[in-house]
């Protein structure tokens, strides 16, 4: 059961969010609030998986600042941004403050409950356009910055970075290097350890700024 709460200063859209969330079994709405800082004290009080987030909340911490101190205060709470804003500048941000997941509002309601499903297991979400658009932004800033070496990381540690910053869970990196999943989890945390990283988007901002990530 993966339980949720709702961040939005608007009623209408919480209502609706609600309604739709219902009918999924394996998502339960244990909260919502309107603005940053109802959500950090929910977070605080009710510990549940994600946090559904809004950015834009006039009255209050907004949705990054409420990201930035959740993140820091319950980093077990994942936070997964639901906004208007389609924008790079508001999604790296975004990332930077700690969130784990970047989506529109005006994404299918299926896109939207994939990605509550892939952030509540540990994996990342960025809506698909988003994706392309910034990571041709820093892979050609990596070009032309040269072929910089991606750090003190071993070539199996330069492939685990890229997979885990393509939002593949632990088992599905490891299915496709052939190790084992402690293997993997060790290596995440030496990696972490290594780079002097915290988040999973701290290690997705490293992998984008070296270069790691390439699509076919």
């Amino acid at each position: 059961m993966i339980k949720l709460c709702i961040v939005d200063d608007h009623a209408m859209v919480r209502s609706g969010l609600k309604l739709l969330l219902h009918e999924k079994e394996e998502i339960r709405v244990v909260g919502e609030a309107s603005e940053g800082e109802e959500a950090i004290a929910l977070a605080r009080q009710l510990r549940p998986d994600v946090m559904l987030m809004d950015l834009s909340m006039p009255h209050g911490k907004d949705g990054m600042a409420a990201t930035r101190e959740i993140r820091r205060e319950v980093p077990s709470v994942e936070v997964l941004i639901l906004t208007m804003h389609d924008d790079e500048e508001y999604l790296f941000r975004a990332i930077q403050a700690g969130a784990s997941g970047y989506i529109l509002k005006n994404a299918p309601h299926e896109e939207l409950l994939t990605a509550i499903r892939m952030v509540a297991a540990g994996s990342a979400y960025l809506y698909p356009t988003a994706t392309k658009r910034l990571m041709r932004e820093y892979l050609e800033q990596a070009h032309t910055g040269g072929p910089e070496a991606a750090g003190p990381l071993s070539e199996r540690e330069k492939e685990i970075v890229a997979l885990v910053a393509k939002g593949y869970s632990n088992k599905e990196v490891a299915d496709q290097l052939v190790i084992s999943v402690k293997t993997v989890e060790s290596h995440k945390a030496n990696i972490m350890e290594k780079l002097g990283l915290k988040t999973r988007p701290d290690l997705v901002k490293y992998a984008m700024e070296k270069g790691l990530l390439h699509f076919e």
